[in-house]
C-alpha cells in the first residue's frame, strides 16, 4: 500500500503545456500538489501548478532538485531526452514507464511492437537513406506517407508521396532524417480510445471518440463514434491489450482507422490525449483525473460516459470566438492561458453537450 500517494503528496510533471495545465487542475481537486518542470518561460501549466522549475533538460542540478521535491514523476509529452530520464529514474518512479516512451518515440519500433501483439497497422518500411526510400516505394507503392521516426506531432515531420518521382523531394523535405514510409490505409473514419491502467493492473477505457483532422491537427472529436457494437468492443479490448503488454501505468491515447477489414492502429500516445478532452464534460471522472489516479496509485474511476459531447479545438484565431462561445449554455470553455494566438497553435477547446448518453 506504500505506493498509494496520500493527499498533500506532490506529482512531478515533465512539460508545462496545456496537458500539464489540465493535469494540474485534476491533481488539485484530489488534494495533490504538482511541480512542473519546463524549459520555456511562462508555460500554460505554470499558472496553475504548485511549483514550477524553469530549466533545460540537460541541467542535472535542476533535475535533481526537482526529483527531490516530488513523490512520483509523469510527463505530458513524449520527446524528453533520454539523459534526463536516466537521471530522474534513478531518483523517483516515472509513470508511465520507460518502455512505453521508447516504443512510442520511434514510429518503426511502435509499428513493430503493435504487430507483435497481433494488431493491424499500416504497411511500413524503415528508411535511413534515399536509396532505402526508393526500395520502400517499390515495395509499398504510392500513395504513401513518409514520416520521421522521431519528434513528429500535429502533422509535422510528414510528407505525402503520390508517385515514385517524388522520392528525392520527399527525402530532402525531411532533411534526410531517419524515417518510415507508411502505406496508405483506406479508412472510412478515425477513432481513438483513451485507455487507463492502474498500478494494480486494472484497466479502464473511455468510449471511443470519432476524430476529424484539418491540416494535420485534430479539429473535432465526437462521442459516440460511428461504430458497431462489435467494433466498439474490439477498439476497447485492443487498447487494453496494448497498455497491459507495456505494463503501463497512466492514460494512453490509441488512434485507430476504421476499415472494411477491421480496425487498424494508427499510433499510440503514452499520455493524456487531445482526443480525450471530451471526457471533461462527458464523464464524472475525466482522462486527466484518471491519469493522476493511476500515477498516484489510487483506484481508477470507471470512466462511464453520461453525455454525448462534441469537442472542438480552438486553434490560432479561433480564440477570437470566445465571447460568442461563452454565451452558449450548452458549451463548456477550456482555455489554456496562452498569451499569443499563432497559426496552428492550440489555444483552448470547447465541449458542447449533444444530449444524454444512450443507456444500455
Amino acid at each position: 500500500m506504500h505506493d498509494i500517494l496520500a493527499p498533500g503528496s506532490t506529482i512531478g510533471i515533465l512539460g508545462g503545456g496545456q496537458l500539464g495545465r489540465m493535469l494540474s487542475v485534476a491533481a488539485g481537486r484530489l488534494g495533490l500538489k504538482v511541480h512542473v518542470y519546463e524549459p520555456a518561460e511562462n508555460p500554460p501549466a505554470g499558472q496553475l501548478c504548485t511549483d514550477l522549475t524553469t530549466a533545460s533538460y540537460d541541467d542535472a542540478t535542476a533535475l535533481r532538485a526537482f526529483a527531490a521535491s516530488v513523490d512520483v514523476i509523469t510527463y505530458e509529452f513524449e520527446n524528453i531526452p533520454t539523459s534526463a530520464l536516466d537521471l530522474l529514474e534513478s531518483l523517483r518512479p516515472i509513470r508511465p514507464g520507460r518502455r512505453a516512451l521508447a516504443v512510442s518515440q520511434d514510429r518503426a519500433d511502435e509499428k513493430a511492437f503493435l504487430q507483435s501483439l497481433g494488431l493491424k497497422t499500416a504497411p511500413f518500411y524503415a528508411v535511413d537513406t534515399e536509396e532505402d526510400l526508393h526500395q520502400a516505394v517499390a515495395e509499398i507503392g504510392t500513395p504513401a506517407i513518409l514520416k520521421t521516426r522521431r519528434f513528429g506531432y500535429d502533422g509535422k515531420g510528414q510528407v505525402r508521396l503520390t508517385n515514385p518521382n517524388e522520392v528525392t523531394a520527399a527525402w530532402h523535405a525531411i532533411s534526410g532524417s531517419p524515417a518510415v514510409l507508411e502505406g496508405f490505409v483506406e479508412f472510412s473514419h478515425e477513432v481513438s480510445v483513451i485507455a487507463a491502467r492502474g498500478l494494480d493492473g486494472a484497466v479502464a477505457c473511455f468510449d471511443p471518440g470519432e476524430n476529424l483532422h484539418q491540416n494535420g491537427i485534430l479539429h473535432r472529436t465526437t462521442v459516440p463514434a460511428r461504430l458497431s457494437a462489435s467494433q466498439r468492443t474490439d477498439a476497447v479490448l485492443l487498447a487494453g491489450r496494448i497498455v497491459t503488454a507495456l505494463d503501463y501505468v497512466g492514460v494512453m491515447g490509441v488512434e485507430l482507422f476504421v476499415t472494411a477489414q477491421g480496425l487498424v492502429v494508427n499510433e499510440i500516445a503514452p499520455r493524456v490525449h487531445n482526443s480525450g478532452h471530451w471526457t471533461q464534460n462527458g464523464c464524472v471522472i475525466d482522462q486527466f483525473e484518471q491519469h493522476i489516479r493511476a500515477v498516484a496509485g489510487w483506484p481508477l474511476g470507471d470512466g462511464t460516459r453520461h453525455s454525448d459531447i462534441e469537442m472542438i479545438n480552438l486553434i490560432g484565431d479561433d480564440v477570437n470566438q470566445v465571447p460568442t462561445l461563452a454565451a452558449r449554455s450548452d458549451t463548456a470553455l477550456h482555455l489554456y492561458g496562452k498569451a499569443e494566438a499563432r497559426p496552428g497553435r492550440k489555444m483552448g477547446h470547447t465541449n458542447r453537450y449533444l444530449g444524454p448518453a444512450a443507456q444500455g
